[in-house]
């Protein structure tokens, strides 16, 4: 009878804890409902493990573990030593033992699951603190279809994103990025949101192409930065901005290159881009825009699918 009254009121607990959230209007359970960790008996699984545990307590999320490798007993022994030390609610997560080609059998498992969140690990190269994807990562970015976070540096005693860097340049995902970011921003009480947009270099050289006085030169560039500034606050104005200090900063160059040099300049805890099936035909001819942001990650990533 003690059992059953102790695990009826943790329920009524997540439940109310719940519809918190949603009467807030700040739920992000709704966006993420199953979240999946892809796991290998690796020095740094049970930080993946905690981090995953603060998020979807945080989303208010079902929880799925995806191994892919033969299981024995002693590795299944290993993980649930793990999942008791982390504190892990075995109730509320699943366990998937698959054996194959990892890409696809992580692909298929979250399929199968109906998982809306991918999280996965990076990779360090050895001796420097420089964090890159390998082939794996880089092909279940590309071919998954539900959101993917990547985590560089999971901690034991994990901590949320307080610094956060979103893509805003001009691609058709780029509203339903931005959306999804202050979102996810506002469930983490982030700090500081910086959007980053970029002027077109080929706009601004063939608009001072032309022989024109510096003021002219100079009035073109303040349009130009304008304009993108608009850009951004046109999807921001319709948007619950609540509790978010929000920056807009415009910047010249290859957006991917940008990106990277703001994060690290700025610190980043977490950028958020957009999936690459949203761009238009002609971003889908330069892919190395992406892989300039994946080759050395600066900080952990979130890609909106």
């Amino acid at each position: 009878m003690d059992f059953a009254r102790d695990e009826w009121g943790r329920i009524t607990t997540i439940v109310q804890l719940r519809k918190i959230r949603l009467f807030k209007g700040l739920s992000v359970f709704i966006m993420y409902k199953k979240v999946a960790l892809a796991i290998a008996f690796s020095p740094t699984i049970e930080a993946l493990i905690s981090e995953t545990k603060r998020l979807v307590e945080l989303f208010g999320s079902e929880l799925i573990l995806i191994h892919i490798g033969k299981k024995t007993d002693e590795l299944e022994t290993q993980l649930e030593e793990i999942i008791i030390k982390t504190g892990l609610d075995i109730l509320n997560t699943k366990l998937i033992w698959k054996e194959g080609k990892p890409v696809h059998m992580i692909l298929e498992a979250c399929a199968e699951e109906k998982a809306d969140l991918l999280i996965i690990g990076a990779l360090k190269r050895e001796g420097i603190l420089t964090y890159y994807l390998g082939s794996v990562g880089r092909k279940l970015i590309r071919k998954s279809k539900c959101s993917i976070l990547t985590l560089i540096d999971p901690r034991v005693e994990a901590e949320r994103f307080s610094k956060v860097v979103v893509n805003g340049t001009q691609m058709e995902i780029t509203p339903k990025v931005i959306s999804k970011a202050l979102k996810f921003c506002q469930i983490e009480n982030v700090s500081q949101v910086h959007i980053l947009n970029e002027i077109k270099l080929y706009a601004f050289r063939m608009a001072t192409a032309s022989k024109g006085s510096e003021d002219e030169v100079s009035n073109t560039r303040r349009k130009l930065i304008q304009d993108e500034i608009v850009y951004v606050q046109d999807i921001l104005k319709d948007l619950d901005k609540t509790g978010l200090k929000i920056n807009i900063k415009i910047t010249a160059g290859k957006w991917a290159v940008e990106l990277v040099r703001y994060c690290e300049a700025f610190k980043a805890d977490l950028l958020i881009l957009g999936d690459e099936r949203g761009y238009t035909f002609i971003d889908r001819l330069f892919p190395h825009d992406l892989e300039d942001v994946l080759s050395e990650l600066p900080c952990n990533l979130l890609i909106i699918k």
